[in-house]
């Protein structure tokens, strides 16, 4: 999907009342952000926010960091990051670092602030790195983002009272191999069941979701929860409130 750009993998951009943060920027996040229509500015972002050091997360991670910074010449924006991600081969190159008011690594069960924007890392994530989904904590209610995971019970819990659900759905169909740490639609709709959020959002799906048409398979979950689910589409501008 990411290597054929089968569909866009440059993340997700939240702004609200004045901040604006920019989650999972994956390869083609600074092209996506500026041919948007109206266009995105990076220098306009308070933080980068990375879940998981996986390249189709964090590949455009730099890149997003010297626009947001206008080549560094402006001291400005933070990252947060897992620990795991400032390691080995690092996400966040080191002469970057320099150019940030800060890099923040997250903690489970953590709070955060950026500017107008608070948010949550509530649970780490059983993935093959260290990984955390989202909370983001508004006047109007909760918009939580489920990233790349192994279902668990844990996941109901950790993101209950949520009024908008972004579910990370890879897969069609629950499989069993041991490497396949992501959500299957099956499991998304027992997240959904369980959470019954206002709004349901898919997105971030493999082939076999691509194959099944992610907007049908929204259709079916809407009928079989009862609730509102929609599958997100390369572009989508989604009002929050």
């Amino acid at each position: 999907m990411v290597t054929k750009q089968l569909r866009a993998s440059g993340g997700l951009w939240i702004s609200y009342r004045g901040t604006a943060v920019h989650l999972d920027p994956g390869p083609g996040a600074l092209v996506r952000a500026l041919s948007s229509r109206p266009a995105l500015s990076p220098s306009s972002l308070g933080a980068i926010l990375v879940s998981h050091r996986h390249i189709d997360h964090a590949n455009d991670c730099n890149i997003m960091v010297e626009a947001m910074t206008e080549g560094g010449t402006k001291k400005r924006g933070l990252v947060f990051l897992p620990a795991e991600a400032l390691q080995g081969e690092p996400v966040l190159f080191g002469y970057l670092r320099e150019t940030l008011e800060g890099v923040h690594t997250f903690e489970e069960g953590g709070e955060y602030r950026v500017g107008n924007i608070t948010f949550q890392a509530p649970l780490r994530h059983v993935h093959s790195v260290e990984t955390y989904g989202f909370r983001f904590l508004f006047s109007e209610g909760v918009v939580s983002v489920i990233t790349d995971t192994l279902f668990h019970e844990k996941l109901l819990e950790a993101y209950a009272q949520s009024h908008i659900l972004i579910i990370h759905t890879v897969r069609l169909k629950k499989e069993k191999h041991p490497q396949l740490l992501h959500l299957s639609a099956e499991e998304a709709r027992i997240l959904i069941e369980a959470i019954r959020p206002d709004l349901a959002v898919l997105t971030h799906f493999g082939m076999t979701m691509l194959q099944a048409k992610p907007w049908r398979v929204a259709e079916d979950l809407s009928q079989k929860t009862g609730l509102k689910v929609i599958a997100a589409n390369d572009g989508l501008s989604l009002p929050l409130f």
